[in-house]
């Protein structure tokens, strides 16, 4: 992330992007999250989550927080609390749930003149955004990012740090089935795990088991599933419902089975 910030001139790029990264390394792997990607592993149809999302909500309370020490961060126009709805003038001594950076739950305070800024994080699920503008908080770049209009920088509310899972290979004995998902937004954006096991289980079984290219395949299915088909009303999935728009990459690796193919 440094590196990217000391050659963004040089280079002249600007934006960022999100990173997930598996090491393997004396029978291990190591799976390390910044962002909005997902990697799972699929175990005899057990379904083995090994990162998570990094968005405005699940770390609420990590923004919060950093707004509360460092107020200056919110430029006058945001409010580090968060409120089940917008606040209007005419609700002004009323009372409102809220909740901060020491809460899970909610609680009422009396509406303040502080409460009508625009809250930091707003929005559910993926419309979530960090003070309305990116709806991911881990990633590489996005140094030059502002608030739309103002001089309020985000950088500082987004982190480079990953979240790192560790899975121990010699525990369990694997099967050629067994595999390693590695997927961006725009495949869990639409498919959720089951739907890719499901997919996954359904392609391998197509092919035999010292086939190399039978993982491939996979990856094709779940790219092309997830993009849809493109029809009037634009990408639609089977179900008719909206294919992803995001980009889709995804590597699966296998976990075990034969270790040379003929």
């Amino acid at each position: 992330d440094d590196q990217i910030e000391r050659e963004r001139a040089s280079q002249r790029l600007s934006g960022g992007c999100c990173a997930l990264a598996a090491v393997y390394l004396m029978g291990k792997f190591y799976v390390a999250n910044a962002g909005d990607s997902r990697a799972i592993i699929i175990r005899n149809g057990e379904i083995i989550p090994m990162s998570r999302e990094f968005t405005p909500e699940t770390e609420r309370q990590r923004l919060q927080f950093l707004a509360f020490l460092r107020p200056e961060l919110l430029g006058k126009e945001f409010t580090h609390l968060e409120f089940p709805r917008r606040i209007q003038p005419k609700e002004l001594g009323k009372k409102m749930l809220y909740r901060d950076q020491n809460m899970n739950g909610w609680a009422y305070k009396k509406v303040e003149e502080d409460d009508l800024k625009f809250p930091l994080i707003y929005g559910e699920g993926k419309k979530a955004r960090v003070m309305a503008t990116i709806g991911v908080t881990r990633g590489l770049g996005d140094h030059d990012l502002k608030v739309f209009s103002s001089n309020i920088h985000i950088k500082p509310f987004l982190s480079c740090f990953p979240e790192v899972r560790v899975y121990d290979l010699t525990q369990y004995e694997h099967c050629p089935d067994d595999v390693l998902v590695l997927g961006t937004d725009g495949l869990w954006d639409v498919t959720n795990d089951k739907e890719v096991a499901s997919v996954v289980m359904e392609v391998l079984t197509s092919y035999e088991p010292n086939d190399p290219c039978r993982y491939t395949m996979v990856a094709q299915e779940l790219v092309v599933r997830s993009r849809g088909v493109l029809k009037e009303r634009g990408w639609r999935l089977a179900n008719d419902k909206l294919g992803s728009g995001d980009d889709i990459s995804v590597f699966v690796i296998p976990l075990g089975g034969p270790g040379n193919y003929t």
